[in-house]
């Protein structure tokens, strides 16, 4: 048996990279993704634009993931993971984002009983909304996510899409096993703050992926007495107490085209005259082989309303994707948006996407 002499020299020397433990294997991934594009957009009732945009097919993010053995099937993990606009250099999706939000956990990992993750996870919800439609988390070109987590209104109804983004901080995450294709995934956040100020927001989905078939099914409710800073708030959003939201989705890949539907109702509950904010929306899409790439066509329809008015919201793109190599791939691209009685937004662009 070592003396504490003899491990307090065991531990300086592996503190000082002299030596290496014996009883456990670690690994330390540095990975990410770089997405740019050229192109034009036009806001509705605006002029257009020529831009270099960051994120056409996918936000660029890089981070650095790592695991060590512990034994018996458990493994320590970590990931710390942040967003960059590669057109200005700039770290996070915007000015005001934080360096590490895409992913920043520390967890454990068993074979047998699943994975538990704290600090800021992305969400069940978010993972069931790109993973069942064919332009996955597309911010510039891809109708689930635009009439998901983009706010948009006809100058009558607001429409907030999801409050809370897309990852939640102070958050614990549990991931069961792969259970003959079917896993559960649940999240909680901490408000952290004592009283009402601190409510809390929660939420999961359900996934399962059998073959060329896929499901899913999601929900999320965040809650608060004060309407969140994440929310660009107008005045028909004073009175915010909770939102709740639903989604189903389904795949099936026949091969010469996989095809995806998603449904969706999110209800945020105001406290004022209008009443509450109700959003529901589907989508319809499908990923074609054609060459050595793929023809990506979707199509969504969301209907918003509260006790005093409504609007529809029609939202459309195609692109095609064409593969380089395992890692690198260039695309082409055009997006499509309408709500009721407005004049269209629409973007195009040409981009390339690498892998690392």
């Amino acid at each position: 048996m070592l003396s504490k002499r003899d491990l307090a020299v065991v531990a300086a020397a592996a503190a000082a990279g002299c030596v290496q433990p014996v009883a456990a294997q670690s690994s330390v991934t540095l990975y990410g993704q770089i997405d740019a594009f050229v192109g034009s957009t036009r806001a509705s009732g605006g002029d257009r634009a020529a831009i270099v945009g960051a994120g056409g097919m996918q936000t660029s993010y890089w981070g650095m993931r790592g695991a060590e053995e512990l034994g018996n099937g458990l493994k320590a993990i970590f990931d710390l993971n942040g967003f960059y606009r590669v057109d200005t250099g700039r770290f996070g999706r915007s000015d005001t984002d934080g360096f590490l939000t895409r992913n920043a956990y520390l967890g454990l990992q068993s074979s047998d009983y699943g994975s538990v993750r704290l600090g800021r996870n992305t969400t069940p919800y978010f993972v069931s909304t790109i993973l069942f439609n064919p332009l996955v988390d597309s911010y510039n070109f891809g109708p689930s996510i635009f009439q998901t987590y983009k706010t948009v209104t006809d100058g009558r109804v607001f429409d907030p899409g999801i409050i809370g983004d897309s990852g939640w901080s102070n958050s614990v995450v549990y991931s069961s096993p792969n259970m003959g294709g079917l896993t559960v995934n649940l999240i909680y956040a901490f408000g952290e703050q004592p009283g009402s100020t601190g409510q809390n927001k929660w939420g999961g989905n359900l996934t399962y992926f059998s073959g060329r078939f896929a499901a899913t099914a999601a929900f999320q409710q965040t809650r608060f007495n004060v309407v969140p800073g994440d929310v660009t708030t107008p005045a028909t959003l004073a009175g915010f107490d909770k939102q709740t939201a639903t989604q189903f989705g389904l795949s099936y890949d026949f091969g010469v085209a996989k095809v995806f539907g998603q449904a969706q109702y999110i209800r945020t509950a105001v406290n004022g005259a209008r009443g509450d904010i109700r959003h529901a929306n589907g989508q319809l899409g499908a990923s074609i082989p054609v060459g050595p790439g793929n023809l990506l066509t979707s199509y969504a329809y969301g209907n918003t309303r509260d006790d005093t008015a409504a609007f529809g919201r029609h939202t459309a793109s195609i692109a095609y994707d064409r593969n380089l190599s395992k890692r690198t791939d260039i695309y082409v691209a055009y997006f499509y948006d309408r709500v009721t009685a407005m004049s269209h937004a629409d973007t195009f662009g040409v981009g390339m996407r690498h892998r690392f």
